[in-house]
């Protein structure tokens, strides 16, 4: 997903859509005014920065985009660890949650969500028992929910702010990888997590594309041949470290808006 267009011309986009973006008169070009963009994060500890004692990637990422179009960035993360697809859905529906309001007040929405869904069977399928994407697996009916999910949350977004801009991210794991996984798990238990990863990521993916949101791939960067995950990750391989969520910034900061850029 990563494009060569220029970020700085989706910005500008986004601004003028915001309303944010202002232009000179008939005299001579007055230097470009400072406008700020929100930035909306929503998801799970990933988003949250849990385990990394860092600055979590939806602030990074902010950062770039300021640095790059000399825009005044404003980034609220929202990401709570522990979150699943449901609990974003019904945090959205409820106003009282603070999150209806912080994305009404977005410019682009930015959302990590799904790999919690399928907590309850971490030990069956990284133990091998339950492959992942047979039908009728024991993960059959959240890889089910995880999509119907996902476009109830982008239909609730968009009715609290229509025509905001959303950017959904995969994962590179939905359970632990690099050495701690390699310690705990066998060879047919990796391989297990990496097809319910890949299911999962193809179904944010697919919601993306019809909903015209943008998707991030994270699993390509973070599985890259002759590196190794663990480089990426804290102590407990389930979470990024500092160059993890330096990398997950980098990746959205290079990742192609062609909706907003053929406006």
């Amino acid at each position: 997903m990563k494009g060569r267009h220029l970020l700085a011309g989706a910005i500008a986009l986004l601004l003028c859509a915001a309303g944010l973006a202002t232009v000179g008169g008939d005299e001579a070009p007055a230097p470009r005014q400072r406008a700020e963009l929100t930035i909306v994060a929503l998801g799970d500890s990933v988003t949250s920065g849990v385990a990394c004692r860092c600055t979590a990637f939806p602030r990074l990422y902010g950062r770039l985009v300021a640095e790059r179009t000399g825009v005044s960035v404003a980034v609220d993360n929202q990401g709570v660890s522990g979150m699943n697809s449901t609990g974003l859905l019904n945090q959205l529906r409820h106003y009282h949650s603070g999150i209806s309001e912080a994305v009404q007040a977005a410019n682009l929405v930015l959302i990590t969500i799904g790999a919690n869904d399928f907590s309850g069977h971490e030990d069956a399928v990284t133990r091998a028992s339950c492959t992942p994407v047979v039908p009728g697996s024991c993960v059959a009916k959240e890889l089910s929910r995880l999509p119907t999910n996902l476009h109830q949350i982008l239909t609730r977004i968009h009715a609290l702010r229509p025509g905001v801009h959303v950017v959904m991210t995969g994962y590179w794991n939905v359970f632990q990888d690099g050495q701690v996984a390699r310690k705990l798990y066998t060879s047919d238990g990796i391989e297990a997590s990496f097809a319910l990863t890949r299911a999962a990521n193809a179904a944010v993916a697919e919601v993306a594309r019809t909903e015209g949101a943008t998707y991030v791939d994270i699993f390509t960067p973070f599985e890259k041949p002759g590196l190794d995950v663990t480089t990426l990750l804290a102590p407990d391989g389930d979470h990024p470290n500092a160059a993890g969520h330096a990398l997950i910034a980098q990746t959205l900061a290079t990742a192609d808006l062609p909706d907003l850029l053929a406006h």
